[in-house]
Parts: C-alpha cells; structure tokens; sequence
C-alpha cells in the first residue's frame, strides 16, 4: 500500500462502523495544510479497493457522507 492508502485504511480501521466523511480523511490523513480537491480522496480509496480484491467490501461508501469500514461477518 502507499503510505495514503495505508492511512485510510487505518483511519477507517480505528472507527468500525463510523461513517467518516471526506473532509475528516482530508484533515486527518493528508493533514490541515492540504489544498487539494476531495475526489483525490475517492481516487485513494478505489485504489485502496481493487488492492484489497475480495475484502474491498468492507470499505462502504456512505452516500452524502464518505466512507465506512464494516466488517467483512
């Protein structure tokens, strides 16, 4: 994983269940001074995803929202 995409998946890890929004992965992950866009957000988690293969599903997309991890029961 690159170092965003293993921070997402962290991110995402540490709060099973949460929806978390973009501008919290924005702040969180890439830091305050970030100036970018929030689709490079979406573009790390689908790069994230196809990583994952089978276990790209426990990342959800919250509509309106972000992203969420469910477990993969």
């Amino acid at each position: 994983l690159t170092p965003l995409e293993f921070g997402v998946a962290s991110y995402l890890w540490q709060r099973p269940g949460k929806a978390v929004s973009r501008t919290d992965l924005l702040n969180d992950v890439w830091g305050l001074s970030y100036e970018g866009g929030s689709n490079v957000v979406d573009t790390v988690v689908a790069s994230l995803r196809k990583k994952l293969g089978e276990w790209a599903k426990v990342i959800e997309t919250v509509t309106g929202t972000g992203y969420r991890y469910r477990s993969r029961d």
